[in-house]
């Protein structure tokens, strides 16, 4: 399963300086005034994960193979965006296909570079945005209701999608995003939220930019955007993204030293990746041959055949069975023969739940 995260905010909240420092990758155009991003950055990768190099040197393999994230970093949304207003309008198609949504909130001040307001206000800010997108969402429900006046009178088994799609309009309508809506659950909403790709229907992040000094104590800025997020249930992350980019060109050892004197346990990719897991509830199993170590990332619950399927449709058509290895006790024999000797190799059949940090092998017939 592939991780997309779309990363939007205001104009000069720090959006592609945070581009930049997460993708390690000085490729989106930083400066101070609005819409400096005209299009939207693109950048995929790998996913930091300690088990699969550590797999790949016990397996003694040439090539160890991350799972990767795709980050987009559109131009800034301001008031009217959705009407046409500034840029961002122009991309929010471009965060329709993403896993997440990344949204960077301004906590720091500093005149020389310009915001939409005198100060960040965390409160207005973040409610600009969320209503941009939902008014966005709002626009595309209105055109499947027109469409579905028409597509009724041919087909009667579609008068459930248009009462839902009715539904969920006024549901917008009203303010709320679609992450509440009380159907959400349905069949029906899925394949309408498949088809529209709602942009309030996906999870968000609320990651916080503060200056360095931020880093040491929780301003009250900060303060308010962990009361906002803990009132809607949204993850936040604090950081300061000028640091975070200033460890691009530093080494492994440079960027640890650099990282534990700034008090920083973990890089901003890590946190932010190790948040998107949590909340896509997505885990990582691994895989091994004589040419390399390679993770894959699905849906915890995944059954299986259907993990099989993630690396070739015919390993899910013809699967017979999974002989699966967990992460901590491949390490601890170091060898796959040591591990079916000791008796500790799972074989396992359809219905089985693959676990975070499998080692699997995959047997099949097509």
């Amino acid at each position: 399963m592939s991780l997309s995260i779309g990363i939007l905010g205001l104009p000069n909240v720090g959006k592609s300086t945070t581009f930049n420092a997460l993708t390690g990758a000085q490729r989106a155009a930083v400066a101070n005034y609005p819409f400096c991003t005209i299009q939207p950055n693109h950048a995929i990768v790998p996913l930091p994960d300690l088990r699969l190099d550590t797999l790949g040197k016990i397996a003694n393999v040439p090539n160890v193979i991350h799972s990767t994230v795709e980050f987009v970093d559109i131009a800034g949304l301001v008031a009217g965006a959705s009407r046409g207003e500034g840029l961002g309008n122009q991309f929010l198609a471009q965060i329709r296909d993403v896993s997440a949504i990344l949204h960077i909130v301004r906590c720091f001040d500093d005149p020389n570079i310009v915001h939409v307001r005198e100060k960040p206000i965390p409160t207005e800010d973040i409610e600009t945005i969320e209503v941009e997108l939902a008014l966005s969402d709002l626009e595309q429900v209105h055109r499947k209701l027109q469409r579905l006046e028409s597509d009724v009178k041919a087909d009667k088994k579609l008068i459930p999608v248009q009462s839902l799609a009715k539904s969920l309009f006024d549901h917008l309508a009203s303010g709320s995003p679609t992450s509440n809506y009380p159907d959400k659950d349905s069949e029906i909403f899925q394949l309408l939220n498949k088809e529209l790709r709602l942009l309030t229907a996906k999870p968000v992040i609320y990651l916080v930019n503060t200056d360095e000094g931020g880093l040491e104590t929780k301003s009250p800025c900060v303060q308010e955007v962990e009361q906002i997020a803990k009132q809607r249930g949204i993850k936040t992350i604090q950081l300061c993204a000028q640091l975070e980019q200033d460890l691009i060109d530093m080494n492994n050892d440079e960027r640890k030293e650099y990282l534990r004197l700034a008090g920083i346990k973990e890089s901003g990719l890590e946190q932010v990746i190790r948040a998107s897991f949590e909340m896509l509830d997505l885990i990582s199993f691994f895989t091994y041959n004589q040419n390399e170590a390679r993770a894959w990332n699905i849906p915890r619950g995944t059954t299986a055949p259907k993990a099989a399927g993630e690396i070739h449709t015919d390993f899910e058509r013809g699967f017979i069975r999974a002989e699966v290895i967990p992460f901590d006790i491949f390490q601890a024999y170091g060898d796959a023969t040591e591990v079916k000797a000791a008796g500790k190799m799972q074989l396992e059949g359809k219905e089985y739940i693959v676990q975070d940090g499998d080692v699997i092998y995959f047997r099949f017939n097509v």
